[in-house]
């Protein structure tokens, strides 16, 4: 491993090549050829089979697109060998990423890093950026994350309500609460929990699909049976969330734009 000294890219930077992000999203064309980095401060760590292939204090958090960001590493901090697999990647915005299989102990991860050593912005130079899905976990200090890296300009706040929401599918109620848990996460339409004594759990099917989302945990699926048909994987649950979802705990919800949602008599 290379033993140059690790660049920085300084907090909330101005530098032209790393824009500030605003609070609104920017589309893909207005973003195309600019990206932005921040230094974080989080330990994090990822293992594939069981052993350590990053480990570092000094992640950067880099939005390539305006959703979340991605953790790139120093390479001093990737404990695993970096085996060059011949492909680049073009970004407009990082230049050239060298591609390369990682390898740690008998375990090896296709085509999972990137390196940008001609990049035009120069804290990218000793940079590597590790697949997220190509390891089995990551850690934010000792806790595990799922899905992808938490973004520090995202928030969820989860309310009590008394708004009477009623979901219906194929003209059938389903569901009909005056007593909903609302969800509110940046950037996306509200979601509104139900207790399962308001919901006709009689035309639930279990479900194997799971999904995972770094601020709430892994959530489970039950499709519903109407009128003979399958609508498969309309409602998710989160039986155990993470503690600063925890209110949503047993709840269900049904996925807005699959069913027919009113809230207070307005269909969303």
């Amino acid at each position: 491993m290379t033993t140059t000294p690790p660049s920085t890219i300084t907090p909330r930077t101005t530098a032209t090549s790393l824009p500030l992000v605003g609070t609104a999203k920017p589309s893909a064309a207005a973003d195309r050829g600019r990206v932005h980095a921040e230094q974080a401060s989080k330990r994090v760590r990822a293992l594939l089979g069981g052993q350590v292939v990053v480990d570092t204090i000094r992640p950067v958090l880099v939005w390539e697109g305006p959703h979340y960001p991605v953790y790139y590493v120093p390479r001093q901090d990737v404990l695993a060998a970096l085996e060059p697999n011949g492909k680049t990647v073009r970004s407009p915005s990082r230049g050239d990423a060298v591609r390369h299989d990682v390898v740690i102990g008998d375990h090896r991860a296709p085509d999972a890093a990137g390196t940008y050593p001609d990049s035009p912005i120069a804290e990218f130079q000793d940079l590597v950026r590790i697949d997220w899905a190509a390891m089995d976990t990551w850690l934010e200090e000792d806790e595990i994350v799922y899905g992808h890296a938490r973004n520090p300009y995202h928030r969820v706040d989860i309310l009590s309500s008394s708004r009477h929401v009623t979901v219906e599918i194929d003209g059938v109620t389903v569901a009909d609460s005056v007593r909903p848990v609302i969800l509110f996460e940046s950037g996306l339409r509200p979601r509104y929990y139900l207790p399962l004594t308001d919901v006709r759990t009689d035309l639930l099917l279990p479900s194997d699909s799971a999904t995972h989302c770094p601020y709430k945990g892994t959530a489970g699926y039950y499709s519903v049976r109407v009128n003979g048909t399958v609508h498969q994987d309309v409602v998710w649950i989160y039986r155990t969330p993470l503690a600063e979802s925890i209110r949503i705990a047993g709840l269900v919800c049904f996925y807005d734009e699959k069913v027919d949602l009113f809230v207070d008599g307005a269909h969303t």
